[in-house]
């Protein structure tokens, strides 16, 4: 059974936070208003590195919901009906026919979605360090780098190295995190990954939302690829899917340019419109 990479978990929004970067005024949609508390409480469905990052993804989420319910309303629909919405976005939404041609440009452009992705052997220490606090990490980087010179000067010191001073839970088997696979961790540390050699350590430090990591890679099994033609209804469900969201997105762009959304920059919030 495969393990994949453990770090603590990402520390949660603070719903009930109204600091100075959290806005306190209500939103206005058409006049309608979605009260600070409300994005308060919605705030804990959208994890974050920083409350404000929480707050607009939390923000976007019911103005979307707010423009959707509108929409509804306009057609006739009781937007408190669970069904209200699909039914609202079967009308509205039309997604093109299929093209072979685009279905196989696009397997060909994402190998590792049609296939077994890179398989990383690895362990590695993790000196946490809260993202927003500069001093900290400062701290933690300083305390990484020595124990990657120790590393560096006897390779196989990590596993008991891991085991006193890493704060992930993989410390319990000296660092090692067993089989990770391209997508199931922090893009740092991919990256550092892909550009070792088995049995190599890293040269540097690697950085990530979590910490500071000293990392060794132990073996790599390299993505394996799949022919079109044994996986052609994944690709047309894939395609299927892209361009529905894309239509989606769309659609949600165009009832908020039609609308007056007051409190709240809709247009500049960073987040997926669609989930």
């Amino acid at each position: 059974m495969a393990v994949h990479f453990h770090a603590p978990p990402e520390r949660p929004a603070e719903p009930a936070r109204q600091g100075p970067d959290l806005p306190e005024q209500d939103i206005l949609v058409d006049g309608t208003p979605i009260t600070a508390r409300e994005v308060a409480a919605e705030m804990q469905h959208h994890p974050a590195d920083t409350a404000e990052a929480a707050w607009n993804a939390a923000a976007q989420a019911l103005v979307i919901r707010r423009l959707l319910q509108d929409a509804a309303v306009a057609r006739g629909l009781d937007p408190e009906d669970d069904a209200a919405l699909d039914v609202l976005l079967a009308a509205e939404i039309t997604v093109p026919a299929l093209d072979e041609a685009a279905a196989r440009r696009w397997h060909a452009a994402h190998p590792e979605r049609f296939g077994a992705p890179d398989l990383w052997e690895a362990s590695h220490i993790l000196i946490a360090a809260d993202p927003e606090d500069e001093a900290e990490r400062a701290t933690a980087l300083a305390r990484a780098e020595e124990i990657l010179a120790q590393i560096q000067a006897d390779p196989d010191s990590l596993p008991a190295l891991a085991r006193l001073h890493s704060a992930c839970p993989s410390r319990d088997q000296g660092g090692h995190l067993g089989q990770v696979a391209r997508g199931s961790t922090v893009p740092e540390f991919e990256t550092c990954l892909a550009s070792l050699s088995p049995g190599q350590v890293s040269p540097v430090v690697v950085t990530s939302r979590y910490g500071m990591h000293v990392v060794q890679l132990h073996a790599h099994a390299p993505a394996t690829r799949m022919p079109y033609e044994a996986v052609a209804e994944r690709v047309a469900a894939d395609l299927r899917a892209q361009a529905w969201r894309a239509a989606v997105r769309q659609y949600i762009a165009v009832l908020a340019g039609r609308a007056r959304i007051e409190g709240f920059d809709f247009a500049a919030a960073d987040g997926a419109l669609v989930q």
